[in-house]
């Protein structure tokens, strides 16, 4: 199926894949079919009757995922929609976001799969925009992790941006993250990172260290970024102190929104939320019918 030109050119600009986004909404409405019909849609709907679908907020959060419900009502023969509100915008309670016009039996077969994926996309974006704001007045950047819904790591990491949060790599293959199991495998934390830069020269390489003496092992060998896992936030500020500018540094583990103020202030970063994708709550969002 090709998108509509307007639908294509609003997912290049989010860096979107347009072919992997229909594969995994086309899962998820025959997910929701599992091979046969809306029972009660096609009881009760005459088949040709028209409606108008309108997305409203029921709390007030970021919106992440309209280019996603776009892409669902197409593929449901939806084409007549108009967005109201754009992803990343901060929306109010009872906000009308998109409406779409249609056949009655599409627009309900495109709805739980439409405000599955916007709710939960949302939800991610707000909980990012917390974190975002609780440190704003540092010069920290709030990471996401690998810690995703797996098959909808390219949607979540969009979310997390539309929060103001940025990413962190995408996969195994596109940087190095030299952890504790490699550094046993390796033997030693600065021989890891030497056999990780001998076989992909070109690679951003990060090293988890645990201790501050690992931070100067990693330092001294030529790291540029350096992961501190667990550390305290006395041992944070202790880590700046030691690296001085040499490397870049990322606070993980421990992190919670309470407290994401204190270890932004030692001078790191970044802060590496896994929370960000792995618990946030979904945003409430409604999709109300009516007859025209």
């Amino acid at each position: 199926m090709t998108f509509s030109k307007s639908l294509n050119e609003m997912l290049t600009s989010s860096n979107l894949d347009s072919e992997k986004l229909e594969g995994l909404i086309r899962i998820a409405i025959a997910e929701d079919l599992d091979g046969a019909v809306d029972v009660t849609s096609v009881a009760t709907i005459p088949e040709e009757q028209s409606a108008v679908a309108e997305f409203w907020s029921r709390k007030k959060g970021v919106i992440a995922g309209i280019p996603i419900v776009c892409a669902v009502f197409e593929i449901c023969g939806i084409t007549d929609y108009e967005i109201k509100k754009s992803d990343g915008g901060v929306v109010s309670h009872n906000s009308l976001l998109l409406v779409a016009r249609g056949q009655t039996r599409s627009l309900l077969l495109a709805e739980r799969t439409a405000l599955n994926f916007l709710g939960r996309l949302s939800g991610i974006a707000t909980l990012t925009k917390s974190w975002v704001d609780e440190v704003a007045d540092t010069k920290v950047a709030i990471r996401d992790t690998r810690k995703t819904t797996p098959g909808l790591r390219e949607l979540e990491k969009y979310a997390v941006r539309m929060g103001g949060g940025e990413n962190h790599r995408f996969s195994l293959s596109d940087a190095a993250l030299i952890k504790d199991n490699h550094v046993l495998a390796a033997g030693g934390v600065a021989k890891a990172f030497k056999l990780v830069k001998e076989k992909f020269p070109d690679l951003p390489i990060e090293v988890e260290v645990d201790s501050l003496q690992q931070l100067r092992e990693v330092v001294e060998a030529g790291a540029d970024l350096v992961l501190l896992d667990n550390m305290s936030i006395e041992e944070c500020r202790a880590a700046v102190e030691i690296v001085s500018g040499r490397a870049k540094l990322e606070a993980s583990g421990g992190l919670i929104l309470s407290n994401a103020h204190a270890y932004a202030k030692t001078g790191v970063d970044y802060l590496a939320v896994g929370a960000l994708t792995h618990s946030a709550p979904v945003l409430d969002i409604g999709l109300d019918l009516r007859m025209e």
